[in-house]
């Protein structure tokens, strides 16, 4: 809903924008002729203008802070569109008209407008609009999402409470700090109490919750008021983009992740694939022989670099990437994660990552079907098996392809350990049960704003 609001807002404060201009640089006289001109160029540009936005997170709501990280990147989103509009213009002079003057008028109202619009909006959201939300039973997932409901309050919701059923002669030293820095309170008759008196919008409810008679009861009790009732899986699920893997079971799997229903996706899916690696393949050989160059004066060794990844169903396959390294740099280690700052990493290769331009060899393996575009991250072997004895549900990530991006990488920083492995699967989950054409599109598209702001590994 509130991203709704928001395309719905820059909409009308685009054409607002635009009608602006054309009566201040028109006196108001010939408006009208100065509209029909104007209205269907900037209309595509209005496309341009909501594709950057997209891209650059401002409709993400866990973004919607007035800081100035978020300003920084609404201008910034501002200044590359109106690069774009400007380029639209002049160099493909088909409707013409050059608004020099009007476009950057234009530019400059829009982005004051817009800014002013966000900072209203965002701190409605952040504070005004916010739904009063208890949640029924204390876990690690129920904690999480506790946390993470206090960090992104412009989400809408304000955490009154979060009720703990746990035995207190029961709790270790370990188990009493889980809801530390948390609205916790203690016992069934608290939460009569809350129900009692509390106004609330919103209830979510851990698993342990269901196992409660008495509980069952005081919610059946109030049933009658305007008060949504969530379980706590979905509710985390819809609210944070992962999955929870304390609240589910193989029965979860069974009912969410079956083949039968993503047919016609999946054969969608492989024709994209398909048609972007030939495409880019064909970019590619023409930036390749520079690669090559700049590889080889960089550091000896090999122009390419060969690893094995487990891929779907757990088929290993032999994935080829520009290498990025130096020569031989797993001899003395090892297999071992990669780190920030890898000292291994030659100056080329830094490059090639940040960009993403070492993945091109890899359209290769998209265009054989052992990877696709966008998917879970195909995994080492060597770390495949530590990972499996140790994320539960880690082996289920593997029962669709592999992808040179994902809802995993594109939401959470490169995983080095086994903490990170466990937070990305809830992505990869998320991704596997949710996987859609236009969800795939999302991905792409935020893929590329990371590869140009160069912040790979």
């Amino acid at each position: 809903m509130k991203k709704f609001a928001l395309f719905i807002s820059d909409l009308i404060l685009f054409y607002v924008s635009l009608a602006l201009v054309l009566y201040i640089r028109s006196g108001g006289y010939s408006f009208s002729a100065a509209l029909d001109l104007h209205l269907l160029p900037f209309s595509i540009l209005l496309l341009v203008w909501l594709l950057v936005y997209y891209i650059d997170d401002l409709y993400e709501v866990t973004a919607l802070k007035n800081s100035s990280f978020f300003f920084a990147n609404l201008m910034r989103a501002n200044v590359i569109a109106g690069l774009i509009s400007t380029a639209f213009f002049y160099i493909l002079p088909i409707y013409g008209i050059t608004p020099k003057t009007n476009l950057l008028l234009f530019i400059i109202i829009f982005t004051g407008l817009e800014a002013l619009a966000r900072a209203a909006f965002n701190k409605a959201f952040g504070t005004a609009f916010r739904r009063n939300l208890i949640i029924v039973g204390l876990n690690s997932q129920s904690a999480e999402l506790g946390h993470f409901i206090k960090k992104h309050p412009q989400i809408g919701y304000d955490l009154k409470y979060i009720v703990d059923l746990r035995d207190p002669s029961a709790i270790s030293a370990a188990e009493k700090t889980l809801g530390s820095g948390l609205p916790v309170i203690h016992g069934i008759d608290h939460l009569e109490q809350i129900l009692s008196h509390g106004a609330l919008a919103g209830i979510v409810i851990s698993p342990e919750a269901y196992r409660i008679n008495e509980i069952i009861n005081l919610l059946y009790g109030v049933l009658d008021r305007d008060i949504a009732f969530y379980n706590l899986s979905s509710f985390y699920e819809r609210t944070t983009g992962r999955v929870p893997l304390g609240t589910i079971n193989q029965i979860w799997f069974l009912e969410n992740l079956s083949e039968r229903r993503k047919k016609l996706y999946g054969l969608l899916k492989r024709a994209g694939d398909v048609s972007i690696a030939v495409l880019g393949g064909i970019i590619a050989l023409l930036i390749t022989p520079l690669i090559i160059l700049a590889i080889k004066y960089d550091s000896p060794g090999p122009i390419f670099y060969k690893q094995n990844r487990v891929g779907r169903l757990g088929q290993k396959f032999m994935m080829i990437k520009f290498r990025t390294m130096i020569h031989d740099a797993e001899d003395k280690t090892g297999p071992v994660w990669a780190q920030s700052d890898d000292p291994r990493v030659t100056r080329v290769g830094r490059f090639l990552r940040q960009t993403r331009l070492d993945e091109l060899p890899q359209l290769w393996t998209v265009l054989k079907g052992q990877m696709s575009f966008v998917g879970p991250r195909a995994e080492r072997p060597e770390f495949h098996k530590t990972l499996q004895a140790n994320v539960p549900f880690y082996e289920e990530r593997y029962l669709i392809k592999p992808g040179l991006t994902g809802w995993a990488q594109i939401n959470y920083h490169y995983g080095s350990s086994v903490e990170d492995a466990h937070k990305k699967l809830q992505y990869d989950l998320y991704y596997i049960k949710n996987r859609s054409l236009i969800l795939d599109a999302g991905i792409m598209l935020k893929t590329i704003r990371i590869a140009l702001q160069q912040s790979g590994r």
